[in-house]
């Protein structure tokens, strides 16, 4: 199962994932394995109830993981063509069709959060690695990613590009990227044991060729630091909550008007990917 085949696309405010695979069976077969709860308990990412009609409810529990059931709605069920549902905010569709002796089976994941692309990607990418198992008559296994598959993903749909906007204050560069280890872990790599305190310079992890240590302004281990690199321009590194592999990373740079946004872009770029490339050899 080549990610290269994978496609993402963003329009809208929503993003969809759309991941194409060949089964060696036929669509009845595949039909039963996506519908049936018994059968999607063994690849799917949840436990699910479902009523299989249009407008039947669904409900999605993790056990060990949140004591909160999740809810959706069946929006298409012709068997054994079609099946659509709600998940959350989130829609999944199922598509089967005949292919010689097998089944071409095409799922196509609409949500809104562009930078979870690679986290859902990777995910679907193991879980349907796990229903062709099990339609091969296979007891399902699948390793987890270590991150190898998620950045993979993110290359190949181009997630780790930053972005230069327009404020009333002037450009800020703004980047948004999914990492693949613990907070903890991150916040070690870019203190080097250096722990951050207001007023004192950044660590250099936090820093970029165009943007030098200066004054921390604002520190919360280990989600938060800012800092000063100009008497008119701050960096801001924010690690928040993430897609399952780790934290979400958002970083801002502001500076004094008339400042190189496109050189700062650039320089971002290249710590960040040198940061991402210390976490997964690290």
């Amino acid at each position: 199962m080549n990610p290269h085949s994978d496609t993402l696309t963003t329009g809208d405010g929503r993003s969809a994932l759309r991941m194409e695979r060949r089964l060696a069976h036929p669509p009845a077969k595949v039909w039963s394995a996506i519908t049936d709860p018994a059968h999607l308990g063994q690849w799917f990412p949840s436990e699910v109830t479902v009523e299989l009609r249009p407008g039947g409810a669904m409900t999605f529990a993790m056990p060990g993981v949140s004591d909160i059931a999740m809810t959706g709605t069946v929006t298409d069920a012709e068997e054994p063509r079609l099946f659509a549902f709600t998940w959350g905010e989130d829609h999944l569709r199922w598509e089967i069709t005949p292919d010689g002796d097998g089944s071409l089976l095409v799922l196509v994941h609409t949500f809104g959060d562009r930078f979870g692309g690679a986290s859902f990607a990777s995910g679907w990418h193991l879980c349907l690695t796990a229903l062709s198992q099990l339609l091969d008559g296979d007891s399902p296994h699948v390793e987890r990613d270590t991150g190898e598959l998620h950045e993979a993903y993110l290359e190949q749909f181009d997630l780790g590009r930053g972005v230069v906007e327009d404020t009333a204050e002037g450009p800020r560069v703004r980047f948004e990227r999914q990492l693949v280890r613990s907070t903890e872990t991150v916040w070690a790599a870019l203190t080097s044991g250096d722990e951050p305190a207001a007023g004192a310079p950044a660590p250099t992890g936090f820093t970029s060729r165009q943007a030098p240590a200066g004054p921390v302004t604002e520190v919360a281990a280990p989600t938060v630091l800012a800092y000063r690199w100009h008497p008119e321009g701050t960096v801001r590194w924010e690690l928040g909550q993430g897609t399952g592999h780790g934290p979400r990373l958002v970083l801002t740079q502001t500076g004094p008007p008339g400042f190189d946004a496109a050189a700062a872009l650039d320089a971002w770029h290249e710590r960040i990917e040198q940061l991402a490339a210390q976490l997964m050899t690290g």
